[in-house]
């Protein structure tokens, strides 16, 4: 059954698969606490629930928080924002980088200065089947990253330390992506041992190349349909129109929505962040663009696969520790 913060769940609902609850940067706020953004974990945690309560009450069950290493993952600040929630929050592992590693990981390991073994796909596996840190929450998902620079040697390292634990526990796969670099992330996936039926090419909404996207979907990957709100990089009609299209192809069981949005964040002024991006928050998707699809054809059912039927797909995996010797399987449920 589908994993959570607050333990395993029988059904996840409607379901925003690319979100975060908080990024942070320890290192800043170690050091500078005073930063005019502020970090007061309770305060935080209070907002954040209050936003999630809204996103219930719009319709929507469960979010996916992608916020893993590099991003200023800090999985008992969540844990706290669940205890204040109806809304189910699954976290993920991995590793974000568009080019170096962290200098932890980029000091050993293959290729390295001082060499010796990677222990990232260890890392991320423990999160996987054992929980994070001395939390005992489990991550659900698994996450890599390539951009512009494209698959740089880190991010390479990082995507073959995902696949390496994608086929140690069956996990699925998202990654942050630009166009049209999707298709080099499956190239590498594959080639590692990564099922691609069990990959969602993140941001690929920011493409209207739909010829690009439908190749990414005979690959057999699933689609992020992830940055509703953002539209300096692709405009609302855009996105609505993309998304009409590939579910006008058929192509709806192989798509899903999200908006990539903090609940906090204290990389970027929220009060530039609002005038740039007045979308860019939790509720758009169940208050504005539900609707417009509605409008241009998208049918109830085809909604419901986007939402419900294929996060339920992509998440419904179980997972016993590759230590035991037993097998991985995928789930329906």
């Amino acid at each position: 059954m589908p994993v959570t913060v607050k333990g395993e769940v029988g059904d996840l609902g409607a379901t925003l698969m690319h979100e975060h609850v908080f990024g942070l940067s320890p290192e800043i706020l170690w050091n500078w606490p005073d930063i005019p953004e502020g970090w007061d974990l309770e305060v935080r945690a209070r907002e954040a629930a209050a936003k999630l309560d809204a996103v219930k009450a719009a319709g929507i069950d469960t979010i996916v928080d992608l916020t893993v290493v590099g991003l200023g993952r800090y999985v008992p600040a969540v844990q706290r924002v669940a205890e204040l929630t109806e809304v189910n929050i699954v976290v993920a592992t991995g590793l974000y980088t568009y080019d170096a590693l962290p200098p932890y990981f980029g000091n050993r390991g293959p290729g390295s200065l001082f060499g010796g073994a990677d222990r990232l796909a260890e890392f991320f596996v423990r999160d996987l089947t054992e929980g994070i840190g001395r939390t005992g929450v489990r991550a659900a998902m698994l996450k890599c990253a390539s951009d512009h620079l494209g698959m740089t040697r880190g991010c390479e390292r990082v995507f073959r330390a995902v696949a390496e634990a994608h086929v140690a526990t069956g996990a699925p796969i998202t990654t942050h992506s630009a166009q049209p670099g999707g298709l080099e992330q499956q190239r590498v996936l594959a080639k590692a041992g990564v099922d691609l039926t069990r990959v969602v090419i993140g941001h690929a909404g920011d493409s209207t190349d739909l010829a690009y996207l439908e190749e990414l979907i005979a690959n057999g990957s699933f689609l992020g349909m992830d940055r509703f709100g953002i539209e300096t990089i692709s405009s609302f009609d855009d996105r609505c129109s993309v998304v009409a299209a590939l579910c006008e192809r058929g192509h709806a069981g192989r798509l899903v929505l999200s908006h990539d949005s903090y609940c906090f964040n204290d990389r970027f002024d929220p009060d530039v962040v609002r005038r740039r991006h007045p979308n860019y928050h939790l509720l758009h998707i169940p208050t504005d663009v539900l609707p417009e699809l509605r409008r241009r054809g998208v049918t109830e059912e085809q909604i419901h696969q986007m939402l419900v039927d294929n996060p339920r797909r992509i998440l419904g995996w179980t997972s016993t520790s590759p230590r035991t010797g037993t097998s991985p399987r995928r789930t329906t449920s």
